[in-house]
C-alpha cells in the first residue's frame, strides 16, 4: 500500500469513490457534483491537494484538502472502498493529510460532517479536532457539525 498525490489519471477514482460513499450514506448534492466532476478546477488549481491510497494497482481510498482562504483548508471528500474499511486506512489518510498541512505551515483545518457518522466524529476528535459553530450557509445540506484543528 502506498500514499500518492493527485494525478489526473486518478480523477475518475476520486469521483467514483466519493459518489459510492455519498450514495451509501447520504445523497449526492450539487456542490459534490461540481467538485467531484472537476477536482483540478475546484481543489488543485486554488492550492489544495488530493491524496490516494493505492493498493498494488487499485485506488482504495482518497481524501482532499480544499483551500478556503490563505492558511485555512477543508479536509473533505474522504472515501474508502467498502472492502478496505475497518483497516485504519482512513486514519492513515488523516495522518498523512495533517502532516502535510503542518509541513506547509497552514493555520487551520476544518471539517463539515454529520453527527450520524459517529465513528468519523470520534476519529476527528482523536486527532484534536474540536466542534465549532456551523454557519447557516454551509456548503453541504447534510452537514450538521463543523470541526476545526488549529495547526499554529
Amino acid at each position: 500500500m502506498e500514499l500518492i498525490r493527485f494525478d489526473p489519471t486518478y480523477a475518475r477514482d476520486f469521483k467514483n469513490l466519493n459518489i459510492q460513499w455519498l450514495e451509501e450514506f447520504f445523497y449526492v448534492e450539487p456542490h459534490d457534483e461540481e467538485v467531484l466532476g472537476n477536482p483540478e478546477r475546484y481543489i488543485i488549481e486554488p492550492g489544495g491537494n488530493i491524496f490516494f491510497v493505492k493498493d498494488e494497482k487499485k485506488i482504495i481510498g482518497t481524501v482532499a484538502l480544499m483551500k478556503i482562504e490563505e492558511g485555512i483548508f477543508e479536509l473533505t471528500k474522504m472515501a474508502i472502498t467498502p472492502a478496505a474499511r475497518g483497516k485504519r486506512i482512513g486514519q492513515k489518510l488523516m495522518e498523512y493529510a495533517l502532516d502535510f498541512a503542518k509541513k506547509e505551515g497552514w493555520n487551520k483545518i476544518i471539517i463539515y460532517s454529520n453527527r450520524k457518522l459517529e465513528n468519523a466524529i470520534h476519529i476527528y476528535k482523536k486527532y484534536g479536532f474540536e466542534e465549532i459553530p456551523i454557519e447557516g450557509n454551509n456548503p453541504y445540506a447534510r452537514g450538521d457539525i463543523k470541526m476545526q484543528l488549529l495547526l499554529s
